[in-house]
């Protein structure tokens, strides 16, 4: 009996210290801030080092050669996000580039998100034109390919995934690139043939163009700043979650990109997609896109997945208690960085703040 009551305290002892002992990512080489320049931390008289981060994601819009030079010169990286196919803005003048249904009329905007027909040339010539005058005109270190998908809303609980694009243009274009020829009638027709007998191909051609897009991105970046990194944020499904929609409805074909690109960043924010209670889905998604493509994040592989998770509250809050679970589930292999979602959200919490600093420096002294 005394035996037992000496073994129960030992046991509560050892638990606490395996509780304490810190977390040890020596493979991870990115932790990152996404959304903006942190200010904050400068206005403070603090630097990225006091909180452990070396990399910030900045929307293209918003680079400023000034705060580029203040982040390097603080020992970060610097990451563009490029938008490539929601420039709503450009439908003002171009109207002609709207998503068309399978009705053969325009597609309302599903939960106000707005998508671009891909096949527009106008539109297409337009983000080339952005994506190297980003690369031309800012010393980043990478940029980051975002809203590359199908006109849809799947960033929140359960997604609004619409059938898209059935316009005469990408009629055509599937027609001439295909060999298919489709029948003389209206579009309602043709649209019912296309998601019926001929759906697998029309999925692959849609993801085909998808997917040359990022070829052209890809050509752009060789050309202008080979150096830098061509990464992706990305759906965080796999191929078979609502009935293979990653390919199906948002037509991304990450085998046929990871071709062009060197960073897979997927995006699973686990609150807002309804596991605010389940952290353990980011590095369950994660796994399986390594074992997907192939990647282990061992040294010397050519392709990386530096996941985004959701540490700001969006759908669901994300208590403070919860960031330091997150922020393990998000930085296990084949992980081999980690950004956090978003610095809009995060500065104001500044209890936020410190949990991913804490964090973040004591990743950086494991991978000393």
């Amino acid at each position: 009996m005394g035996l037992k009551f000496l073994l129960i305290p030992l046991f509560c002892l050892l638990v606490v210290m395996v509780a304490a002992e810190p977390v040890r990512r020596p493979h991870l080489q990115i932790r990152g801030l996404y959304g903006g320049f942190p200010g904050q931390i400068f206005a403070r008289g603090q630097t990225l080092a006091d909180y452990g981060v070396n990399a910030v994601w900045i929307g293209s819009g918003r680079l400023n050669h000034d705060e580029i030079a203040r982040l390097k010169a603080a020992g970060a990286r610097v990451f563009a996000e490029f938008n490539t196919l929601h420039e709503a803005g450009y439908l003002r003048d171009h109207p002609d580039a709207a998503p068309i249904g399978p009705d053969g009329e325009v597609c309302p905007p599903p939960d106000g998100w707005q998508g671009i027909c891909p096949t527009h040339p106008g539109y297409r010539r337009y983000r080339m034109e952005a994506f190297r005058a980003v690369l031309r005109d800012f010393a980043v270190d990478g940029i980051w390919l975002d809203y590359h998908h199908a006109h849809a809303a799947w960033e929140r609980a359960e997604p609004i995934l619409p059938d898209t694009c059935f316009c005469p243009r990408c009629l055509a274009a599937f027609e001439r690139e295909t060999g298919r020829d489709l029948p003389e009638q209206p579009i309602r027709d043709r649209s019912r043939l296309l998601l019926g007998p001929l759906r697998r191909e029309w999925i692959d051609w849609r993801c085909r163009v998808l997917t040359d897009w990022v070829r052209e991105f890809h050509a752009i970046r060789n050309e202008t700043r080979p150096q830098a990194l061509l990464g992706t944020f990305h759906c965080p499904w796999s191929d078979t979650e609502r009935d293979g929609a990653l390919r199906n409805q948002l037509h991304i074909d990450l085998r046929a990109q990871a071709r062009y690109l060197d960073v897979f960043s997927p995006m699973p924010y686990h609150a807002r997609f309804g596991h605010a209670q389940e952290p353990e889905w980011i590095s369950r998604q994660v796994r399986w896109l390594g074992q997907y493509l192939g990647i282990r994040g061992e040294p010397g592989e050519r392709l990386r997945i530096w996941p985004i998770v959701q540490l700001s509250d969006w759908g669901e809050p994300v208590p403070v208690e919860q960031i330091e679970t997150v922020l393990d589930h998000g930085t296990r292999p084949p992980a081999t960085g980690v950004i956090v979602f978003a610095w809009g959200g995060l500065h104001p919490n500044w209890a936020k703040v410190e949990a991913i600093g804490r964090f973040y420096r004591a990743v950086a002294a494991s991978a000393r």
